[in-house]
């Protein structure tokens, strides 16, 4: 039985940095986020393909020890997103995306994916994210995640979202666009009136930041000297968080802090390779290597 319950966007990138290219690479926030979740819990995945997504990449999650179950393949062509970077990573500029079969995507939860205790739902239309809540049994904790098209389309939707789930990811660019304010403080208290005991707003480079009604927690970024490649390094940040949380089973705020750590690393080795490939080459050595460079980091 999986333990962490993912919905997303599944797709084949094309991605330009300063460093290299990729074309056709495995892409998608649920394949980012599963993949780091796998790191640490048994991890299922709901999400659509096309009849011409290749195989090898479902064998390569399946190697992981995801459960691909979940994954639906469609008459059509898969969910295609081409990129570019110039040397400041911190911003994509979207060449071209095509939604292809995802522009239908319906998610149906399987019977055994429904009493998964942990979910992440991915940056996809917020309906579909509360359609998904509507047919989970009992969840111990669900976190979203959203982006700016759909703050500018849907905005009460992913507020409605937000009431919801226990924990609302969002970058900076986003809370800001929000909750209309350059403040970032602002924005996590009004994310922290929406019926939430979290806030956590994701830096990229710069780590992320974690508020309650009572403290507050900042957390560095891993400062990187082989930056590659930032795409999916959120999606990763959401899938390390999540997933060291459904291992240990404890969410006190203590452990909230630690997870979003343990997040922060696996985005940092990710975002050290381009595409999602570089993911092959993490492993728990490396995982509890960066973990005690973070302590000495963040020691004074």
């Amino acid at each position: 039985m999986i333990e962490v319950l993912i919905v997303g966007s599944m797709g084949l990138d094309d991605i330009q940095t300063p460093f290299g290219k990729l074309l056709n690479t495995l892409g998608g926030s649920a394949v980012y986020s599963s993949i780091a979740s796998s790191f640490f819990a048994k991890t299922g995945v709901v999400s659509v393909v096309g009849t011409d997504f290749p195989k090898e990449h479902l064998d390569l999650m399946q190697r992981r020890g995801i459960d691909t179950k979940g994954i639906e393949i469609k008459e059509g062509k898969t969910f295609r997103w081409s990129g570019k970077y110039e040397f400041d990573l911190n911003t994509a500029k979207t060449l071209k995306t095509e939604l292809n079969v995802m522009q239908d995507f319906n998610p149906i939860i399987p019977e055994e994916y429904k009493e998964a205790e942990y979910i992440f739902l991915g940056n996809i239309d917020p309906e579909l994210q509360l359609n998904v809540l509507e047919q989970i049994k009992k969840p111990k904790l669900v976190v979203s995640d959203t982006m700016n098209y759909w703050i500018e389309n849907k905005k009460d939707k992913v507020m409605e979202v937000i009431k919801k789930v226990d924990i609302a990811l969002m970058n900076d660019g986003e809370a800001r666009e929000l909750f209309n304010t350059a403040n970032l403080i602002k924005a996590a208290r009004e994310i922290l009136k929406l019926d939430s005991d979290y806030a956590i707003i994701k830096k990229g480079e710069h780590g992320a930041i974690m508020f309650t009604e009572k403290t507050n927690f900042s957390l560095p970024g891993y400062p990187l000297e082989d930056i590659k490649d930032p795409t999916g390094a959120g999606d990763s940040f959401a899938g390390g968080f999540i997933g060291y949380l459904a291992k240990t089973k404890d969410l006190s705020e203590t452990n909230i802090r630690k997870a979003m750590v343990y997040g922060s690393i696996v985005a940092s080795l990710e975002a050290e390779g381009l595409g999602v490939t570089n993911m092959n080459f993490i492993n728990q050595f490396k995982i509890k290597e960066r973990f005690t460079e973070f302590q000495e980091l963040s020691k004074f």
